[in-house]
Formats: structure tokens, sequence, C-alpha cells
């Protein structure tokens, strides 16, 4: 019933969506002497910011069709490298560049949003490096034929994906072939997943393991200066979860039937955690149209045109999830089991470790994401790095000028001392 009434919402608030679009559009119509006259630009702003608000959603995409490289602009192909039934792995290539760079597989988090919230992320790593993605799919248009799609499932993508980067067979400087072993960069949630990965392929002593992970704000120890969200897992019983925020897919889409964890509450959850700025932000977005500033409207438009984009996550991963990493503990506590193996992190022996905080993250408090230097003790001290960004929030620690100017190059440059 939860997914079918919000169905019903979604598409009465698309009609009116559109008839507030059509209406913003004749008040801004330079011919339209009404537009010019009374209330007639607030009326505009107004039916604007609605339409905006309401307007339903799909995938965006990347849209990276050119990067700098050394002052000059270089196109850009993107490619699907490999399917698989909950996600695909996406290549970024330069067009007419020798050497790429160093292999680097970005981690996107599976929490509500897709992928492309890391289009900032993945532009400015671009310029340097040999960029793959993880494009993770909208739950509810996957069948159920397909199966299941859990925590472990999970960390068998990720390690899937390196052991194919690895493969790859790219060519580097001089025409050589390029190392086998790629960095990792996880954002957010991934961390938990990406650092069971180095820690079971470092178990295997695959050939494949990466060399570098970096995580971003993830939730490694979630006991370490708990957020609201971590109170919000924490103090109510598993069950809970399972009877009140999973729902079932709808007859419309192709996932019809399976059980997830639907994309609109997550979206719900995190715009009431900051409910105040949001409403400020559209506040600021209806006076710049107001007063005719369309680039600063259109900045809040862009942002909200992708963070309003939101997938469904598969009920067993999202349980699974809330039980290992914020009930149980099982990482940092060493009990965190994947497929029969208990995951050692001691056994992370070669793969250097950066963690990356931001002052001011409300998801990921200070601490969570440093953990897990402690807790890999099979490494040397400067295989290790920490970074707390100053006056950084969640989103700005892979996203906007902090990330670009002040992070991004801490990152580049952990790469670049541990490629050989």
């Amino acid at each position: 019933m939860l997914y079918s009434a919000y169905e019903v919402q979604r598409s009465l608030l698309a009609g009116a969506s559109a008839f507030a679009d059509i209406g913003a559009q004749f008040l801004a119509n330079p011919a339209n002497p009404f537009g010019y006259i009374g209330g007639g630009p607030v009326l505009s702003a107004a039916l604007e910011v609605f339409a905006h608000a309401s307007a339903p959603r799909g995938k965006p995409e990347f849209g990276i069709d050119s990067v700098e490289v050394d002052g000059k602009p270089v196109a850009v192909e993107e490619a699907i490298e490999a399917r698989h039934a909950f996600g695909q792995l996406k290549h970024f290539t330069k067009q007419g560049v020798a050497d790429q760079g160093p292999k680097l597989l970005i981690v996107a988090p599976m929490s509500g949003h897709f992928a492309t919230l890391l289009r900032g992320t993945v532009e400015r790593m671009i310029p340097g490096h040999d960029v793959y993605v993880t494009d993770w799919r909208d739950a509810k248009n996957v069948p159920l034929s397909e199966g299941k799609f859990d925590l472990d499932d999970y960390v068998d993508y990720v390690m899937g994906w390196l052991e194919h980067i690895g493969q790859a067979g790219s060519k580097g400087a001089g025409g050589k072939d390029s190392n086998p072993r790629a960095h990792m960069l996880a954002v957010c949630q991934p961390s938990v997943p990406c650092f069971a990965a180095t820690a079971c392929m470092g178990r295997d002593k695959n050939p494949h393991r990466p060399l570098t992970l970096t995580m971003m704000g993830g939730p490694i120890d979630t006991r370490k200066a708990p957020t609201s969200v971590n109170t919000v897992a924490t103090e109510r019983p598993h069950s809970w979860f399972e009877q009140n925020v999973i729902a079932t897919v709808p007859f419309q889409y192709a996932g019809s039937g399976r059980q997830v964890y639907p994309g609109f509450l997550q979206l719900a959850g995190f715009m009431t955690m900051n409910l105040g700025s949001h409403l400020t932000s559209h506040w600021e977005m209806f006076k710049h149209l107001v007063e005719g500033d369309d680039d600063s409207a259109d900045k809040t438009k862009d942002f909200y045109e992708e963070y309003r984009s939101v997938a469904d996550m598969s009920a067993e991963f999202y349980l699974q999830t809330i039980e290992v990493v914020f009930q149980t503990h099982a990482l940092p506590k060493g009990e965190y089991v994947h497929n029969g193996h208990v995951v050692d992190a001691s056994d992370i022996t070669d793969t250097a470790l950066l963690a990356i905080e931001g002052e001011h993250d409300d998801i990921s408090g200070i601490g969570q994401t440093r953990a897990a230097l402690t807790i890999a003790d099979g490494l040397k001290a400067d295989q290790k790095k920490y970074l707390l960004a100053k006056d950084v929030g969640h989103y700005g620690i892979f996203n906007g000028s902090k990330w670009r100017t002040k992070i991004a190059p801490v990152v580049e440059d952990w790469i670049a001392a541990h490629e050989g």
C-alpha cells in the first residue's frame, strides 16, 4: 500500500507540475505584457519553483563529454564494460591520450541515489586517472528472476570489478601493460564493503587486490561520534525496519513483487534531517527568479535535479546493512562474516589506506572512517593516512570547490605515492 499510495501522489504531482511549468513559461514570456505588471514576476517564480520541486525524475546522465588535460580540452568517452543484474561498470576514457593514468575504481554508494551523485568526483579525477565507476541499478527495475542482492553480493561485485579492471590490459606510458592492481575510492556507505573486499582479496593474495583504498565519510565504526542517522538505526529493533520501511514494488515496474527499501523514503529522511536549509535554498531560488537572476537559480535547480533522483535498494541489502554496520558493528569488532569467512582486517597488508572525514559531517561522525586505520593492524604507519577536511559537510567531501582544490589533491598524491 505504501508504494502504491506514493505512485498515486507522484502521478498527481506530475500533472500539477506540468501545468505549473506552462503557467510559469507563459508569464515569463517577453511577449506577454502581464508578465511585467502587478504580481506577474512573483507568480511566475512561484510556479517555476513548484514545477521544479514536484516534477518526476528518472536516472540522470553523467554527461561528461570533455575534461581539461595539460591545459587542453580532451574528449571523454563513456562506456559500459561489465554488466550484472544489480549494477554495471562504467569506464571513462580520454580520447587520443596514450597514458590514461593509474586505474581508479570509484565505488558509488547504494543509498537511495544514483552513481551520478558523484559526477563532480568523477569529473575531477578523470584528467589524471583511468576512471571506472560502479553504476548501481534501481532495484525496482530488476526482475525477481535475477534473485537477491545483499551486502555480501555487493562485496562480490566490487572484487569482480577489480579483477576485471586488472585484467583489462590497457596500455600505460611507453606502451607497457598497466599495473594489474587498481586503486579504489569509496564514497560514504561503500567504505564498509570496499574495506571487506580489500581484506578478502588480501587474505587470498588476489593479484588484483587494490593498491590503495581511499574511504570518504564512511561508517566503518558507527560507535564513534554517532549522528542522528546512527541513532535512528540503533534505537529500533531489526524487526521494526522489516515491518515499517520495506515495501513491495508495484506491478508497473520490471521488478514487480520485489521487496525494497524505496528511494523516496530515503530522500524524505535526508530532507527532514536538514529541512531548514532545504527550505532556505528554495526560498533563495524563488528570490533569484523574481529578480531575473537565472544563473543563480539554475545552480540550485541543478543540485536538486540530482538530489531528488532516487533509486530503490533491495530489502536484503538494506536490512543486512542496518544489522551489520549500525546495530552489531560487526566489522570493527572482527565479527563480520562474508560468504562463510570472517573478514580479518589484519589481512590488509599491502593496500595503503587513506581515510577522509568532513569536520561538519552530519551523516558519518568524526572518527567513524578513521577507525579503519586502527583496525587494519597489518599495515605499517606509512601505509596509513588521515585527513580531516575543515569546514566541510558530508556532501562537500566529494563535491564542490573544497573537494576539487583541497581534498582531491591529497587523494591524487596518495595514489601517485603508491602506484609503484
